[in-house]
């Protein structure tokens, strides 16, 4: 997908999508990443390693794995769990759509992380109930992100608060435009 763009690229990364912005970001064309209530893994850190420094947030408990070992939120636990401040029938939708990870990703270990040579931004969701803010917060400062957002949101803080997501979207092409 990068190869594909015409120019410098901005990558974006919600949730898991965090640590695959990380690694992908090493590209040439990617001049920039936005992490939107994301794991910013280091190199040799795993994702449950991150999870492990603190109790489990509440929508842990409602991750349950298939047959194959993918990882979906409970059809029935995804309002509270991951969109709380989303209308219910949004979160209804919003679950019977949702792209599972597999559990595996958990246990894998991070390579060289990109935000260590790109410029970086994050977005940190105060009410999130499956990465803990506190958790997402020392995340962002690690990182050097050069902007810090906070919003009063859920996990589902793209769907909740789109136009202070975008802002800081945004921000970040104007400043490797």
């Amino acid at each position: 997908m990068i190869d594909l763009q015409a120019g410098k690229v901005i990558l974006v990364g919600h949730s898991y999508g965090g640590a695959v912005i990380s690694a992908a970001g090493h590209h040439e064309k990617v001049a920039g990443l936005v992490y939107i209530a994301a794991f910013a893994p280091d190199k040799g850190e795993s994702l449950g390693g991150i999870f492990g420094r603190r109790e489990p947030p509440s929508g842990a408990a409602n991750l349950v794995p298939d047959e194959k070992g993918f990882l979906w939120i409970k059809y029935d636990k995804f309002h509270e769990s991951f969109a709380q401040d989303l209308d219910e029938k949004d979160a209804i939708a919003m679950s019977l759509a949702q792209k599972p990870t597999h559990g595996s990703i958990f246990a894998a270990e991070a390579g060289e992380p990109a935000w260590k040579t790109k410029p970086s931004w994050y977005q940190v969701s105060d009410n999130d109930h499956m990465i803990p803010p506190v958790t997402q917060q020392e995340m962002a400062e690690r990182i050097n992100a050069r902007k810090i957002i906070h919003l009063e949101a859920s996990h589902a803080s793209l769907a909740t608060h789109p136009n202070e997501i975008t802002a800081l979207i945004k921000e970040a092409v104007e400043a490797v435009s």
